[in-house]
């Protein structure tokens, strides 16, 4: 099985011709396709149709290897045909023998055609085969089932039918598709060439629908918000904007489902989730992509407490049907242990006062001024690049509680590997949260961190509809501060760094009809927003968020 040369992508035995389609390792792919071209024409005249309609096959690969796995070495299963389909993954000639390895969704078989048999029904058939197909093509087969002497599962063909002629050669067998950014560029190929990125979409697909699951059995009710919206909202991010024709207005791409939801909340919902694609205009890195999935679930009458447990018991729920019931997953080098419950809880001043030794909240309550001194004092004393890092944001900070999370950020973030529920963050970075009942100055949140990211983020959802106007009314101060002090700083860079501040300025505007919601009464409610990739980045072992979206954003290439 393992004798297919380098080059192989069409053939791999010592009778192909020189130039025959062998895959880009001896032929362009333009060469490759003008050969397979002209297969096809062969197919034609010999009165095949090389692009079906149709197949119906008995089993998949997986069934036959499970229904005879205890098939004895040179055995045959007399007096059943059946009938299988898939690509060609590897062929080998050996004279009056042809062995096409065959794949399908769920796994493999192989195709053992002899002379003898194949043209005893159609006189001609085996040299077709031998001539005509090719590495990636699709095809389909009936015969019975047989395991060969070195033990692989056959089907001893008695009929075979070209379904579709592939024109070009898939990747190296040996080398496979290894240009990441083309992997990601053709993810098609590198779902044919590459079976584990496969069993990763099948993961989030059972992730994905676990994460209904799980929420449905609980009486939640899964509601679709738009996409389309008059002014971004629910978050702090750039939109897309667009603009539509008929009515001529301008609309943006939501950043959050948030706020429809709890619109929906307050119109008597009480139990309400979204699972749908999020849209921002920043950045790309491993960990964010301009568009991905969430899921943002609210519970009226309850408050953060609740849905931080409901939160680990979902993931715990979906890492067992991701791992096969496991709750200890491999991630890189790190062994994460999600079974290690309850998960940890600590207040984000106190992490930030074990990692840095200066307690903000406590000895700094509205003393920024000194709040920043100290912050910086202590960065500069740890003097790794991260915390180095944080110095400008610290300088920059408006208020204490920015200082606290641009310390959480430098010194905290990336050290949370196991499983720890981050609590208590500052009511100027929460505009969405109600204020602690017991503790001044800090909200009724939390964020998830697992492997140093964030994972989730949740809050005891503010109902005040005065108080929430003047969150967001201060909110939208201090956006407007800081874009005025970044504006003044690129005037001083010059006209390029102006060009490229007023490329990335974007306005924050109060959601009227939102306070008009509040307004007419939400019951107290808690809500949840948890990134869906990233849980699948963490429980496939993945990477890059670019491994678990199947056709993640990418850079033209004209």
């Amino acid at each position: 099985n393992n004798q297919q040369k380098k080059g192989g992508g069409g053939g791999g035995n010592n009778q192909q011709k020189k130039g025959d389609a062998m895959g880009a390792g001896t032929s362009s792919a333009e060469e490759v396709k003008a050969l397979r071209i002209a297969k096809v024409a062969q197919l034609r005249d010999a009165g095949a149709e090389p692009f079906a309609y149709r197949f119906d096959r008995t089993h998949t690969a997986a069934q036959l290897q499970s229904i005879h796995e205890d098939l004895a070495a040179g055995a045959e299963v007399e007096g059943t045909v059946e009938a299988v389909c898939g690509r060609v993954k590897a062929r080998r000639v050996f004279g009056k023998l042809a062995f096409l390895s065959l794949e399908d969704d769920g796994g493999g078989i192989q195709l053992y055609c002899d002379k003898k048999r194949i043209d005893a029904a159609e006189p001609g058939a085996f040299k077709r085969i031998v001539d005509l197909v090719d590495m990636g093509d699709i095809v389909g087969a009936k015969g019975t089932v047989k395991r060969t002497e070195k033990g692989e599962l056959s089907i001893a063909v008695d009929s075979f039918e070209m379904l579709t002629k592939s024109l070009l050669p898939l990747p190296d067998k040996f080398k496979g598709l290894t240009d990441v950014e083309m992997r990601y560029r053709q993810r098609y190929v590198d779902l044919i060439a590459n079976p584990e990125v496969r069993d990763t979409f099948r993961t989030r697909a059972g992730i994905v629908s676990g994460i209904r699951r799980f929420l449905d059995d609980r009486a939640f009710m899964e509601m679709e918000t738009p996409v389309l919206e008059s002014r971004a909202g629910g978050a702090d991010a750039k939109p897309f904007n667009t603009f539509h024709n008929a009515l001529g207005m301008n609309l943006t791409l939501r950043i959050a489902t948030e706020l429809h939801l709890k619109r929906l909340v307050v119109g008597g919902f009480e139990r309400v989730y979204e699972m749908g694609r999020i849209f921002r205009n920043e950045g790309i890195s491993t960990r964010h992509n301009p568009e991905f999935t969430s899921v943002e679930v609210y519970q009226a009458y309850a408050d953060v407490s609740d849905m931080l447990e409901l939160t680990e018991e979902m993931i715990c729920y979906c890492a067992k049907r991701a791992n096969g019931g496991a709750l200890k997953i491999q991630y890189g080098d790190e062994t994460i242990d999600l079974g290690q419950r309850p998960w940890r809880r600590a207040p984000m001043n106190d992490l930030v006062k074990e990692a840095a030794g200066v307690d903000l909240m406590g000895d700094y309550a509205g003393d920024l001024s000194g709040a920043k001194a100290a912050a910086e004092a202590a960065l500069r004393a740890l003097g790794d690049k991260e915390s180095m890092s944080g110095i400008p944001g610290v300088q920059q900070a408006p208020s204490v509680g920015h200082v606290l999370n641009e310390m959480f950020e430098a010194t905290v973030e990336t050290k949370l590997r196991q499983p720890t529920f981050v609590l208590d963050h500052p009511v100027e970075i929460s505009p969405l949260a109600k204020p602690h009942r017991a503790k001044r100055g800090v909200t009724e949140r939390f964020e998830l961190f697992i492997v140093g990211r964030e994972l989730a983020n949740s809050f005891s959802e503010l109902t005040d509809p005065v108080d929430q106007r003047e969150r967001l009314e201060s909110q939208i101060e201090t956006h407007r501060v800081a874009q005025e002090a970044a504006r003044a700083a690129a005037e001083a860079k010059g006209k390029a760094a102006l060009a490229e501040y007023e490329a990335e300025l974007y306005p924050i505007a109060m959601d009227e009809d939102f306070v008009t919601a509040l307004e007419y009464g939400m019951p107290p409610t808690a809500g949840m927003g948890l990134g869906v990739d990233r849980l699948v980045m963490l429980l496939t072992n993945s990477a890059s968020i670019r491994d678990v979206i199947a056709f993640p954003l990418l850079k033209s290439q004209d």
